[in-house]
């Protein structure tokens, strides 16, 4: 009843439902990514809050007698084997792999999105220019070019690591971008603003930027799942954070010096491979959502 009064109220006014009408119709749709947006909502105000209260002190303090320390009272996730307290390695791990692969989405968003409108819009040798840039970049082996600037940073942070990882990634949001503005370049709207005398800037992004904001939303929510992936891959083969800064990918790391001990020592890594599993599956989850709302040929809501 509600989306059928929503539907008359749009049908009435003349004016299509707005892109966050639609995603929220299509999320209520699909059970698994409402689901997903609820529990990832509940997870991450409790990962950040919870992260908040932690010692910064307490988090790498080491306690040489209790290595690989089973749960006990106080400290439900044991210990590593580096005797620091699991669960709040687990907490700060997951609030750094979060805000890592975050900032780096926003950033390769911010940037790619430019670049690809700036291409796509003025086309010509501007796009050839640009999209040779690009070209050159995508084939470069960009884990390895990765790996090789962290062994020479001395010391690096968080910060680093994300600006390093964004340098690189930012070019599959500007060939997305790139490509949807093409098609919006050839459209009467941006003929009749042209003729009109309209600034390009003024056409870019209060005319075409707003017809492609769903498709950037729709992957910058992608690239998220991907990049935690990426961040965790690089620090379980240790070149992603330094061992001051907890993350889910050190806490698997740690499983490969258990031997035999392995299903032993469960608390060890066991914890940060679900939470890292599930995390990626509910955002992936949302993001198809997304990227159904955007394509009214795929839509179930």
């Amino acid at each position: 009843m509600t989306e059928f009064s929503e539907m008359t109220q749009t049908a009435e006014s003349g004016r299509p439902p707005s892109f966050f009408r639609i995603c929220r119709r299509e999320i209520w749709s699909d059970k698994f990514a409402f689901i997903s947006l609820v529990f990832l909502v509940i997870l991450f105000l409790y990962i950040f809050i919870a992260a908040s209260q932690v010692d910064p002190d307490g988090v790498v303090r080491v306690n040489l007698r209790k290595i690989n320390g089973s749960p006990e009272p106080g400290h439900l996730l044991g210990f590593d084997p580096s005797g620091r307290d699991m669960y709040t390695q687990l907490i700060v791990g997951a609030r750094n792999s979060v805000s890592i692969a975050a900032g780096i989405a926003a950033i390769c968003c911010i940037f790619g999105t430019l670049i690809g409108l700036f291409a796509g819009f003025f086309g010509g040798w501007v796009d050839n220019i640009v999209m040779r840039v690009v070209d050159f970049f995508s084939m470069l082996p960009i884990l390895m070019i990765v790996i090789v600037i962290v062994s020479l940073i001395p010391s690096y942070t968080v910060i680093t690591l994300v600006w390093v990882l964004a340098a690189f990634y930012w070019m599959f949001d500007a060939r997305l971008t790139r490509a949807k503005t093409l098609q919006q370049s050839n459209l009467d709207y941006v003929s009749a603003a042209k003729t009109l005398g309209t600034p390009n800037w003024k056409i870019m992004f209060t005319q075409v930027l707003p017809n492609i904001a769903s498709i950037v939303i729709v992957n910058l929510t992608l690239n998220l799942a991907g990049l935690m992936g990426v961040e965790t891959g690089l620090t379980f083969l240790g070149f992603g954070l330094p061992f001051s800064s907890p993350s889910l990918g050190a806490h698997l790391a740690n499983a490969r010096t258990l031997g035999p001990l392995l299903m032993t020592r469960w608390w060890i890594w066991l914890p940060s491979a679900l939470l890292i599993v599930i995390m990626m599956l509910c955002i992936n989850f949302i993001g198809q959502a997304f990227k159904r709302a955007a394509d009214a040929r795929q839509r179930i809501g």
